[in-house]
């Protein structure tokens, strides 16, 4: 039997030359408008085109001045000015008069010939007046007075201060988040080129399972697999092909055929899968499809110590796709059908690969909590509860059994009783993973 540990480097190394796959050598390029770009992840550098900021601006609603003008104010004898021409955002540059100071608002253009800003607010007046929506700049005749000296370059963004022209912007690599998608708009770049997704097949498996708002015949259930692990998967962001088969190996092998070989299908026009997911048929009992269907191609079935989700298949199938072809091989990772161990093995095994493939954080948030209740484990296995924080901070813990998926879904942690451990006390620490995202 494999410990938790050992069949996640078996993942691991599974999986991990995927991340092959999706070099720039496979990429297409997307436009910022379609909002397709984002959480997607670059395939090639990206420079920058322009500067940023593109000019001096102000990081203040103030005065524009030159510096050396105010060098003998102070409190008991003030600098007056003649206020100028004001700078809004948007507005072209010009030049400073002599011996003025210009109104200027936050982000807008330094005047030519300006070399600091002084703060509205500790100006005298401590408010713009008579600029409003009807006037732009001040009234005819209008003085500012300064009580403090200011040293040149205070709150002025320099030009080319956040980056320069044909600078790094963003490396390939890159997940493209929020910032990531502004820093690129603010560049005026307007399409990247990105790596394609991860595309998986996600084969459901189960005479008695049919899909959600089907009418079920005795011994039938809504299938819960297909919804919670696509949910899952396009999380992580790849892409999803799903399918259900019936527990026929023949059907199992049709539906990965045609996923690793999309002209098998009927009317399909989707691009080959890099992975196969199924639930399902993979434990030791009569009518095992999965593990009936995938063994003869390569796939292992094995037994892991945890609870939930002790059965787990795991290896590359030899697909034989006929047509002259030669035979197309796929990574295949399996799991358990029972809605709870179906969603934390995907926790434990595959989640966190997936994510790091595609540059997000692979790891649960984690901590060491107190229990708030004593609560059993079977030693030689690694259990895996979910439970809720209590008033205190504290861990109650739910039942261990795989088919409660409405305590899962109420859930906000997962917690760790590790191999070794049959019983803790109230007040005993545990390890937690939040699912509360």
């Amino acid at each position: 039997m494999r410990s938790f540990a050992e069949h996640q480097r078996a993942v691991h190394a599974l999986l991990d030359p995927l991340v092959d796959r999706l070099g720039a050598d496979d990429s297409e390029r997307v436009e910022l408008a379609s909002g397709d770009a984002h959480a997607r992840v670059l395939a090639d550098d990206v420079h920058a085109p322009v500067q940023l900021p593109g000019f001096d601006n102000s990081q203040m609603d103030g005065y524009a001045v030159r510096a050396a003008d105010l060098a003998t104010a102070r409190p008991e004898s003030p600098v007056r000015l003649a206020v100028g021409r004001t700078s809004a955002a948007g507005d072209a540059p010009f030049d400073l008069a002599p011996g003025t100071a210009s109104p200027v608002m936050t982000g807008a253009g330094i005047p030519r010939g300006a070399d600091a800003v002084v703060p509205i607010e500790v100006a005298d007046p401590p408010a713009f007046l008579g600029l409003g929506a009807e006037h732009h700049d001040s009234p005819a005749g209008s003085v500012v007075n300064f009580t403090s000296a200011v040293d040149p370059g205070t709150f002025i963004r320099r030009a080319g201060s956040d980056i320069v022209v044909g600078a790094l912007l963003l490396p390939a690599g890159q997940r493209l988040g929020p910032a990531q998608l502004g820093a690129l708009a603010a560049a005026g770049v307007t399409e990247v080129p990105v790596r394609r997704p991860l595309r998986v097949l996600l084969l459901s498996t189960g005479h008695e399972l049919q899909p959600p708002g089907q009418p079920l015949r005795p011994g039938q259930i809504h299938d819960a697999n297909t919804a919670m692990i696509g949910a899952a998967l396009r999380a992580c962001g790849v892409e999803v092909a799903e399918a259900l088969a019936p527990d026929d190996a023949a059907s199992v092998r049709a539906a990965v055929a045609a996923s690793v070989h999309p002209h098998l299908a009927e009317h399909s026009a989707q691009r080959p899968v890099d992975l196969v997911v199924t639930t399902g048929g993979v434990s030791a009992g009569a009518f095992e499809v999965v593990r009936d269907a995938l063994a003869p191609l390569g796939v292992e079935f094995v037994k892991v110590a945890i609870q939930p989700g002790g059965p787990q298949g795991l290896g590359t199938a030899v697909i034989d796709v006929g047509t002259g072809s030669a035979p197309v091989e796929v990574p295949v990772v399996s799991f358990p059908g029972n809605p709870v161990s179906a969603l934390v093995s995907f926790e434990l095994f595959l989640r966190p690969v997936l994510r790091r493939l595609v540059g997000l954080a692979p790891d649960r948030s984690r901590a060491t909590l107190r229990l708030a209740h004593p609560v059993s484990s079977p030693a030689d296995r690694h259990q895996v509860r979910r439970g809720v924080l209590d008033g205190t901070g504290d861990v109650e813990v739910g039942a261990p059994s795989s088919h409660l998926l409405h305590a899962y879904a109420n859930a906000t942690v997962l917690v760790h009783l590790p191999v070794g451990v049959d019983a803790l006390p109230a007040g005993a620490n545990v390890d937690v993973w939040r699912i509360d995202d």
